[in-house]
């Protein structure tokens, strides 16, 4: 019977038509019978529905007359609903009555709601034969059940006509027998209890922290270790940078919780960003660095050296001369041991693989000093084990092919006892006997995926029992040992689902626990081995947090409300009483915010702020600010008439803009605030302008009536500011950005003399002018606070070197360039701006130098007429020339080469413009920025590179537009053309040497051109080479030299360095360097490789 593709019936609805069988309706349909569940691994009544596997059967009768979807009563695996779904399929067209098959499906929480839950099963469908001597029919299925494929099956489980013959034994009465063998993992995204099922919680995913999660469940089954990271004195740690303390919160939650833990403090302890949560590490890696972090943190403690205690176990590296009584060895220590599983069949294959001595012989002998070079055996003996042994499995290896790590998921066994007795250096006469070195398996940290990602799980054997679970992040669950071990071994798979594929999911680390230490690394951990003041912490830390997520889970019934008392006002230089978008200190320190439930009305909002400042309620009145038509913002009346005030979240005060709270002040003799006419009185601030000091100070806020003229304001502002009464004074009204009115006549009221007599205007006054002043009158004072701007300066090199200016921008691009070319301590026509790109933080093009034109509004900004809010931001960066030379200058940048440090480097420099800028004229001034002592010019060419080949000299008269044309792979450099390079003989010739690994097209490196003479021997130009790359004998002889033509390279051996070099070596069909032969210089590329999993994986760093 041919195989079906794996589909689920949703998707093949979308391809095929159910045909209507020819089948009287009269004739009854099919009858369900019950199915009955076989129930595998249950341990008890109330766990049943949690179990990991379950046998089920269903019974169809009337199988003939099946003309729809029939779906069995439910089975619970993991506390999910399963059931068993067939329907009758049909394939369309003129032979689809011949073409008739039995869909045979597996359904998971088909009638679920959520859309985020997930499950991973494999399962066995079978047709039961119910005929003596007649065999059942059955396939298998692997899949991960989610809302969107929660049924997987066969479309074509078995023909209709093999199904209805008597012969297969299928069919009895009319009826069918189903059955169905399932094992499912425990779901995601549903109500799976772990502590309920195993007594343990899982950790939270970030993104990409499976590794990390799975490790740190190790790390806490580790109990040794968790009682010691618990004994670390974190008392004066801060909570957000202190690693020690933030695994101690870890550790415990996992021991106390019922719920997922978190692991958001811990990362952000480790001084990562959210990006480092996305990024997958190596987990050995991880380990590494995590245990090197808390080993320095016990230091000096009571728990000093529990990590080396645990996990340290040591080796002797050795080389023993064959044939001279010379051997060097020494003694190493190690927390993991990795293991090749390349070629290897088990556990004890690798560890003799280990341990193997390796023979130095031919070209690889070893320098024996005074010896010589000497054929010797080198490798390594353990001399002890740890008590906790971490077996690093090489999964990913480097391939040279492919330039990349790639995955082996070979088969590989490990066992749960092992005994690494025979791997041990034998004891000497006299010294203790170790005692066996058998050891228990009790972690193993699965990978699933290949070397650009993929998930970690961890397997553990909490109490070496052999009662092991599944760590899936947050998903806990018992499993069974074949499981943990058997499943994880890789290679082939055994099922027929997909044959011959090699799994992706195999151990990756191993985790064994010394049998004589047993007992001591898996000690009980109780609530009482934490110390005291660690647990009142935590438990303090846990209280907040719940206090927290019932103030966030309340947040939508409460609003934030500021109120400002006059004080606020204070220091205040610009516009209004205040800036909404940048708080002076004194507004910062005298502003208090209130958390209200919305449906707080203003007079109950007026109790709560008499009980904060502790003053009698009828000595405060509120002025809430709002936003006139006109764009300022001023304090407004408030009436509190219980019949019309309304509460705060059905008005607009409080909301956007806060509380002005006037308060009687203490000296005052009266009981409570006069009482105020909304009519007739109104609410003044005033504001005296110094023009000697040239600054704005608040006077505080007069309440009177609309009545009085502005000779008796007059006469307050002079009293307030301690003038004689005498003393002449202008005043104005202040009414928006930019705009300040001059009262002219002193003898009108307000309401006759103001705009419009508003609560909340303001009256700015000021003694007479002196001449010679910055500002000629209050406006000019006003226009500078109205373009006055904090820009922020960042080094166009380094964006961590920055600094903020206050200035305005009606301020020229001189002024701007002088106060930085101050601050910087360089020539102002030095330094060079550029704007910042409006969408990414990063230098646009450059601000145009204008010695006295527009002001900066006009250079920064592309609004017509009053600026944004929105602070400014320019990039600098400092000139070798003057700015006002740029318009005759090109700038160009370019690499030069230098021979004696082998190296390339970038110079930045300028050109004068002309119509056509050749290569020599930018060659002729990198030769003056290079060598700027220098009298007169030397020799230089020009060369273009291309992955890591030089393809041709460029000649001199070329535009030069020619060198900025680079690419990842292709650029051009300069250099300095050797003397005896100057003029060549028709038997000399200019070869480049290009670095290369065992293949020609393996190029890496810098490259460079060498003179060579036909006629000289190889001896000759390799002993050139050398010099010029300044290689000691010792490691120059792991170096080969050959001749590359036509992409082949042809090794000159060292019998072969008597030969002579010989025209035809380097004959070529063109006359650029590109087509002609040349000299490789073969060794290993010591560069960094590019990381395994991705190109956005970096190094893992705990920083704090």
């Amino acid at each position: 019977m041919p195989l079906t593709p794996l589909i689920g019936p949703q998707q093949q609805e979308e391809m095929e038509v159910e045909e209507t069988h020819d089948i009287s309706a009269q004739q009854p349909p099919p009858t369900v019978v019950d199915g009955t569940s076989d129930t595998v691994n249950m341990e008890d009544d109330e766990d049943g529905a949690a179990r990991s596997e379950a046998t089920f059967k269903f019974t169809v009768e009337n199988i003939s007359r099946l003309r729809e979807q029939v779906l069995s009563p439910p089975t619970y695996v993991r506390n999910l609903p399963w059931r068993i779904m067939i329907m009758p399929r049909a394939d369309t067209g003129a032979t689809a009555s011949r073409n008739m098959s039995l869909g045979f499906f597996l359904q998971c929480n088909g009638e679920a709601e959520s859309s985020s839950w997930n499950c991973s099963a494999v399962a066995s469908l079978k047709i039961v034969a119910q005929k003596s001597g007649c065999d059942s029919f059955s396939r298998k299925i692997s899949h991960i059940f989610h809302s969107k494929e929660n049924d997987w099956g066969y479309s074509n489980f078995v023909d209709w006509s093999a199904l209805m013959d008597p012969a297969r034994g299928y069919i009895k009465n009319d009826s069918i027998m189903l059955e169905v063998e399932v094992k499912a993992d425990a779901p995601h995204g549903v109500a799976w209890d772990s502590k309920k099922h195993t007594g343990y919680v899982g950790l939270k995913n970030q993104g990409a922290t499976c590794y990390m999660n799975s490790l740190l469940q190790t790390m806490y089954f580790t109990n040794q270790l968790r009682k010691a990271v618990y004994k670390m004195p974190t008392e004066s740690d801060d909570s957000t940078k202190s690693v020690a303390l933030a695994l101690q919160r870890v550790f415990y939650e996992l021991q106390t919780s019922d719920k997922p833990v978190g692991t958001k403090k811990l990362t952000r302890s480790f001084g990562w960003e959210t990006l480092d949560s996305f990024m997958q590490h190596d987990v050995q890696e991880f380990l590494r660095v995590l245990l090197d972090k808390l080993e320095s943190k016990m230091k000096g403690t009571c728990v000093e050296g529990t990590v080396p205690n645990l996990f340290e176990g040591k080796m002797i590296s050795f080389i023993k001369c064959k044939h001279v009584q010379y051997e060097s060895s020494r003694s190493e220590t190690y927390y993991d041991i990795q293991l090749n599983i390349k070629g290897k069949r088990d556990i004890y294959e690798s560890f003799k693989d280990y341990v193997e001595t390796e023979v130095l012989d031919g070209e690889n002998k070893y320098d024996a000093g005074s010896h010589g070079l000497q054929e010797a055996e080198k490798g390594v003996l353990f001399t002890s084990f740890p008590p906790v042994l971490h077996l690093h499995l090489m999964r990913f290896q480097y391939d040279p092919v492919t330039d990349c790590s790639v995955k082996s998921n070979d088969r590989f066994e490990f066992y749960e006892k092992i005994d690494l007795g025979d791997f041990i250096r034998p004891k000497e006469p006299g010294a203790p006997d170790p005692g066996p070195i058998t050891y228990t398996l009790h972690a193993v940290l699965v990978h699933s995926g290949d070397n650009h990602g993929g998930h970690y799980v961890v397997f553990i054997n909490p109490r070496g029992d052999g009662k092991w679970c599944k760590f899936d992040d947050d998903v806990v669950s018992r499993c069974t040992k074949t499981e943990a071990i058997q499943h994880n071994f890789g290679g082939q798979e055994m099922d027929d689902v997909h044959p011959g594929v090699k799994q992706s999911t195999n151990a990756y680390m191993l985790v064994y626990i010394r049998d004589s230490a047993l007992s001591n690394v898996l000690q009980d951990v109780t609530e009482d081995d934490i110390p005291g003041e660690l647990l009142e912490r935590l438990k303090e830390e846990k209280t907040m947090e719940s206090l927290k997520r019932k103030e966030r889970s309340e947040a939508h019934l409460y609003m934030q409300v500021m109120v400002m008392s006059e004080d606020s006002f204070m220091g205040y230089q610009g516009i209004d009483l205040y800036d909404p978008e940048k708080l002076t200190p004194a507004a910062v320190a005298n502003t208090k915010t209130f958390r209200v439930l919305k449906k707080t009305k203003p007079q109950q909002l007026l109790e709560l702020l008499a009980e904060s400042y502790g003053v009698d309620q009828r000595k405060l009145r509120l002025w809430p600010f709002t936003m006139r038509t006109n764009k300022s913002i001023r304090p407004a009346y408030l009436d509190l008439t219980p019949e019309i005030c309304k509460p705060l979240e059905e008005s607009q005060f409080g909301q956007q803009l806060p509380f002005f709270l006037e308060i009687l002040p203490p000296d005052e003799e009266r009981e409570a605030l006069p009482p105020f006419d909304k009519d007739s009185d109104v609410i003044l601030f005033l504001k005296m302008y110094d023009p000697v000091s040239e600054a704005l100070h608040y006077l505080g806020h007069w309440c009177v009536s609309i009545l009085i003229t502005f000779n008796d304001v007059a006469d307050e502002c002079r009293r307030r500011a301690h003038f004689s009464q005498d003393t002449p004074i202008s005043l104005y009204e202040e009414i928006n950005m930019g705009r300040v009115d001059k009262v002219v006549d002193l003898n009108v009221s307000l309401d006759q003399g103001l705009d419009e007599v508003m609560d909340g205007d303001i009256i700015v006054f000021h003694r007479t002018f002196e001449p010679g002043r910055k500002y000629k009158s209050l406006l000019d004072f006003y226009i500078y606070i109205q373009y006055k701007y904090e820009i922020t300066f960042v080094d166009k090199g380094s964006s961590n070197e920055q600094f903020a200016l206050e200035m305005s921008l009606k301020s020229n691009y001189m002024e701007m360039a002088t106060r930085v070319g101050q601050r910087l301590g360089v020539d102002p026509l030095h330094i060079q701006f550029f704007k910042c790109q409006p969408y990414k933080d990063s230098p646009a093009y450059p601000v145009k130098f204008e010695q006295d034109g527009a002001d900066l509004l006009s250079l920064l900004s592309q609004l017509p007429h009053k600026p944004t809010r929105t602070p400014y931001k320019l990039f600098y960066q400092h000139l070798g020339i003057a700015v006002t030379e740029l318009e005759h200058k090109k700038q160009f940048k370019i690499l030069f080469y230098s021979p004696e440090e082998q190296t390339e480097r970038e110079v930045v420099f300028y050109v004068n413009r002309l119509p056509r800028i050749q290569v020599k004229d930018v060659l002729n001034e990198l030769n003056r920025v290079v060598f700027p002592e220098q009298d007169r010019l030397r020799t230089m060419r020009m060369v273009e590179v291309s992955s890591h080949k030089i393809c041709s000299i460029i000649e001199e008269d070329q535009n030069a537009d020619v060198v900025m044309q680079i690419s990842a792979t292709r650029y051009h450099r300069a250099e300095e053309v050797p003397q005896e390079e100057m003029n060549l003989n028709t038997d000399e010739i200019l070869v480049q040497v290009v670095h290369f690994y065992k293949e020609a097209r393996s190029t890496f490196g810098i490259p460079f051109l060498m003179k060579v003479r036909y006629g000289e021997s190889w001896a000759v130009v390799k002993q050139r080479i050398q010099q010029r790359l300044g290689i000691n004998e010792k490691d120059w002889s792991k170096i080969r030299v050959a001749l590359v033509q036509q992409g082949t390279a042809h090794f000159i051996e060292k019998d072969e360095e008597d030969i002579l070099l010989k025209q035809e070596n380097f004959a070529t069909y063109t006359n650029s360097l590109q087509g002609r032969p040349w000299i490789g210089v073969e060794h290993v590329n010591k560069a960094p490789k590019r990381s395994r999993y991705s190109t956005l994986e970096k190094a893992i760093k705990i920083y704090n």
